[in-house]
C-alpha cells in the first residue's frame, strides 16, 4: 500500500510540474511580447529619429515575434531587446542593462567606410598608455579570423539597409568594440601591403583617480576632464584648476576622453566661468502631437548663464571620435557663443537628448533620444566638425595638443 502511494506521489508531482511548465513559458511569452509592443509604440511615438532611420515596424515585429518562442532566461531576453535596438545603428539608443554577451559601446579605434574598404581612421592616443605598433590608416581584413566584409554581412540585423555606408560603418565600429565575453583579434593591412594582426584587449589604458587634471606649457593653460560630465563634483574640481591657472595667456580644454558624456549641470558650470554675459548654447526641438491631431514642432534655446570669476583669455577646445554626448554640447556651446576655437575631429555623434522609459515585465529599461539637438546655428550636434581638423598621430607625440598650443601663440 505504501509503495503504491508513493508511485502515485511522483506521478502528480510530475503532473503538476508539467503543467506548470506548460502554463510558465506562454505566460513568459506573454510578458516579452507585451514588453516588445511597449518598445515598437515608443519607437514609433517617441524616438525622434524614427522617421530618419527608415525601419518598418512591420520588418521588426515580423522578425522579432518569430523569436520569443526560444527566449528561455532573463539574459537571453536582454540580448533580444538589444538586438532590436541595433537595427537602428544609434549608440544613443541603449538599454540600461548588459551582459557578458552584449556589445560594448566603443573600441579604442574609429574605422570609416570608403571605396569599399574598412579602414582606421582613429586611434584614442589620448587615452592609451601603450599598444603594440600604430594601426592609423591601416585596412582592417579580419576579425576573429572571419573576413571583415563576411562579419558585416552576418551581423544579427534583419530590417537596416545594409548596403547603406552609414549602416555599414556602424556595423563595422560595432564589431569592433566586440561583446564583452569575446576576443577581438583584428587582421590589418598597411599601405605597403604587409598584413599583422593586432589584439584590441591587449591594449593598456592611461588611468587618473582625478576628475580633472591640469597643466601649464608656455604660459598656456591645460584642463583635461576625465571621462566625468556626469560627476557633479566636477564642477569643484574644474574651478581649482581653472582659478589656478587664471594668471595664464590662454587655456586648452581638454575633451577628447569623455567618451560617456554626461549632464548639462556640468556643462553649464564649465562655460559659465568665461562668459560676462547670459548666451544661448544650444537648440533642442521635437514635434509635440496630442490626441492623434497633426505634429506641431517645439524648440528652445537653452541659456548659459555667467559663474564666479570669469576667464577671459584665448580658449581652444580639444575634440575627437571619444568626446560623447554631453563633450559634443560644450563643443558646439563654445562654438555657438563665439567663445572658443574647436580643434580636431567629427566627435562620438551621439544624437538627441535622452529618455528613460521602463519595460512592464523586465527589470531594466531603455533610453532614447526624444528632442534632437542643434548647434545655435541650426546645425545638427551630430553633424558638427571642428573648424580646425586635426588628430592625433602617436602614442608619444600629442601632435593635436602641438596644434593647439602653436595656434594660441599665434
Amino acid at each position: 500500500m505504501f509503495q503504491k502511494t508513493k508511485v502515485f506521489l511522483v506521478i502528480l508531482v510530475c503532473l503538476i510540474v508539467l503543467s506548470a511548465n506548460g502554463q510558465t513559458a506562454p505566460k513568459y511569452e506573454l510578458m516579452v511580447k507585451e514588453d516588445l509592443d511597449r518598445l515598437l509604440s515608443a519607437l514609433e511615438q517617441d524616438y525622434v529619429y524614427f522617421q530618419d532611420k527608415s525601419i518598418a515596424l512591420s520588418c521588426l515585429r515580423e522578425n522579432y515575434e518569430n523569436q520569443i518562442t526560444t527566449l528561455k532566461t532573463k539574459e537571453q531576453a536582454l540580448l533580444f531587446f538589444e538586438s532590436i535596438l541595433h537595427e537602428f545603428y544609434d549608440n544613443h539608443l541603449t538599454l540600461s542593462a548588459n551582459t557578458t554577451a552584449s556589445y560594448r559601446l566603443y573600441a579604442p579605434l574609429y574605422v570609416s567606410y570608403t571605396k569599399d574598404a574598412y579602414t582606421v581612421t582613429q586611434v584614442w592616443f589620448s587615452h592609451l598608455q601603450s599598444i603594440p605598433f600604430n594601426p592609423l590608416h591601416t585596412e582592417v581584413l579580419a576579425i576573429n579570423g572571419i573576413p571583415f566584409t563576411t562579419a558585416i554581412a552576418n551581423f544579427p540585423c534583419y530590417c537596416s539597409d545594409k548596403d547603406n555606408p552609414v549602416v555599414k560603418e556602424w556595423i563595422a565600429n560595432k564589431l569592433i568594440a566586440g561583446r564583452y565575453n569575446q576576443s577581438r583579434i583584428l587582421t590589418l593591412k598597411n599601405d605597403t601591403g604587409a598584413v599583422e594582426a593586432i589584439d584590441l584587449d591587449a591594449f593598456r589604458y592611461r588611468s587618473s583617480a582625478k576628475l580633472v587634471e591640469r597643466q601649464e606649457k608656455s604660459d598656456i593653460g591645460i584642463i583635461i576632464v576625465n571621462n566625468a560630465l556626469g560627476n557633479n563634483e566636477t564642477i569643484a574640481a574644474f574651478d581649482k584648476a581653472l582659478d589656478d591657472l587664471s594668471t595664464t595667456q590662454g587655456l586648452i580644454l581638454d575633451l577628447r576622453n569623455t567618451v560617456d558624456g554626461g549632464n548639462s549641470y556640468v556643462a553649464r558650470g564649465i562655460m559659465g566661468r568665461f562668459i560676462r554675459k547670459p548666451l544661448p548654447y544650444q537648440k533642442h526641438a521635437f514635434l509635440e502631437h496630442y490626441d492623434g491631431q497633426a505634429p506641431v514642432e517645439r524648440s528652445w534655446l537653452e541659456i548659459v548663464s555667467p559663474r564666479d570669476n570669469t576667464y577671459d583669455e584665448q580658449l581652444v577646445v580639444l575634440v575627437g571620435r571619444w568626446t560623447g554626448s554631453m563633450g559634443e554640447g560644450l563643443a558646439i556651446g563654445f562654438d555657438g557663443m563665439e567663445r572658443a576655437i574647436v580643434v580636431g575631429t567629427e566627435m562620438e555623434r551621439l544624437a538627441g537628448e535622452i529618455s528613460y522609459f521602463q519595460f512592464k515585465h523586465q527589470d531594466f529599461g531603455f533610453r532614447m533620444a526624444t528632442a534632437k539637438l542643434f548647434h545655435v546655428n541650426g546645425t545638427p550636434r551630430e553633424e558638427f566638425a571642428p573648424s580646425y581638423y586635426g588628430y592625433r598621430t602617436g602614442i608619444k607625440e600629442d601632435t593635436l595638443l602641438d596644434y593647439a598650443l602653436t595656434l594660441l601663440k599665434n
